[in-house]
């Protein structure tokens, strides 16, 4: 059952600063819950783009998921550390530029942030929740250096290569059937750690894959869900709504089927941003993505919880 209200705005919070050598400045989080030994606690990576650690985006995505969802784990007796990315909002000064990044360099401020985490409950490993691309980073983490964390808690993350999440969402607009051999040539030579200039690529894919962002979009098509998840045997959750129209339940599927030991979790009516959504309904999926009073999906919490606790 979720706590009233009332419990979760008496949720303890507090500002956490990490840093290392790779970086210029500090990387910014926020504590929910208290960090204390013998009192679990989570790592919460955000998704794509620019999320920040409320699971927010100017990119119209007001949703309030990963505060909504830490306070209900702090009620829960479960601490959780939630982040901003390097180069972004309370992390701007770690680096000179959020573009600038790779998949390994995210895996860095992740063993950052267990480190730090560790030192305030007595050297106990850090549980990673990962969402959406988040997971993916969480889980390069988990294969590169499984001793360092409890365990995946993986929560609408893609179960295939970025690269066929790109193809689909393109080819999902008939318009875009033109452009689509440009698409996957232009997925090869990112894929292999080659480079595309810009007059090799139509303007309408800039966004995607301009010079900008082609090294972490190469680095991201480099890994794969199917072969990452099963590099440990660390404990895995994973979970998805059935209502998620950004990571179907069918890639949570396909994650659970490379880690046939995993505990998976599928629950009808929650949308990607982890919110009760009618069953089919589009335009109130959408709605919900900038609407910060609508409580998190029940359920969601109390699964992620119960496997936490159970898995000690």
């Amino acid at each position: 059952m979720a706590a009233p209200a009332a419990a979760q705005e008496k949720t303890v919070q507090a500002d956490i600063v990490t840093t290392h050598p790779g970086l210029h400045g500090d990387l910014a989080g926020s504590i929910a819950g208290t960090l204390a030994e013998g009192t679990p606690a989570i790592l919460i990576v955000p998704g794509s783009g620019p999320t920040d650690r409320d699971g927010n985006s100017p990119l119209g995505i007001a949703a309030q998921s990963y505060k909504l969802l830490a306070d209900a784990l702090a009620q829960r007796g479960i601490a959780s550390v939630r982040i901003d990315k390097r180069g972004m909002f309370g992390s701007a000064g770690a680096v000179p530029d959020a573009n600038d990044v790779i998949v390994g360099d995210y895996v860095s401020d992740i063993e950052s942030w267990a480190e730090t985490i560790s030192a305030r409950t007595g050297g106990e490993c850090v549980w990673l929740l990962g969402h959406s691309e988040g997971g993916i980073i969480s889980m390069a983490a988990a294969a590169k250096d499984p001793a360092r964390y409890c365990g995946l808690l993986l929560v609408a993350t893609p179960g295939v290569n970025t690269g066929d999440v790109m193809r689909a969402q393109l080819a999902a607009n008939p318009a875009n059937a033109p452009i689509m051999p440009q698409v996957d040539a232009i997925i090869a030579k990112l894929k292999a750690g080659e480079s595309v200039p810009l007059d090799a690529m139509h303007p309408g894919l800039i966004p995607l894959f301009g010079p900008q962002v082609q090294g972490f979009v190469g680095s991201m098509l480099r890994q794969e869900p199917a072969e990452l998840i099963a590099a440990h045997d660390l404990p895995v959750l994973i979970v998805n709504g059935r209502e998620d129209l950004q990571t179907p339940a069918a890639d949570a599927e396909a994650l659970a089927g490379a880690r046939p030991d995993a505990t998976l979790v599928l629950l009808d009516g929650v949308n990607h941003v982890l919110k009760q959504v009618p069953p089919a309904d589009r335009a109130a999926n959408i709605a919900s993505y900038g609407n910060p009073d609508l409580p998190l999906a029940p359920g969601l919490a109390e699964a992620i919880a119960d496997f936490v606790l159970t898995e000690r």
